[in-house]
């Protein structure tokens, strides 16, 4: 399979109540592409002051490696800031939230996959 930069299904959402907007790019859709053992893998793009909400995973975790920009990340309740080359992870049971506090757009690549 390949799916072309055009092809690809774009999903603009508030998150979690977080402010502004996400626009995830899918890389893939779903669970079904991702043999079951996930749901999310998507190119996450975050314009200045916008944020995925505080929200707590349950039976999965999330990955986000920060492509572009800068931002601040809570890590369970500890602020920290991140930008690009960094990795964050949040286990099941526990929560997160990733704010952009940049001038230019974040990006980052976000990966849920199930415990």
């Amino acid at each position: 399979m390949i799916r072309r930069s055009d092809e690809k299904t774009i999903d603009v959402k508030k998150m979690f109540g977080g402010a502004g907007e996400a626009v995830m790019h899918r890389i893939l859709n779903g669970p079904d592409e991702m043999y079951g053992k996930g749901r999310v893998f998507s190119h996450v793009h975050l314009a200045p002051g916008c944020e995925v909400g505080w929200h707590v995973h349950n039976g999965d975790g999330e990955t986000y490696y920060i492509l572009r920009g800068r931002g601040l990340y809570n890590d369970n309740g500890t602020p920290v800031e991140v930008g690009p080359g960094d990795v964050t992870f949040v286990d099941s049971g526990e929560g997160h939230a990733l704010l952009n506090t940049g001038e230019e757009e974040l990006e980052a690549i976000a990966l849920i996959l199930y415990k």
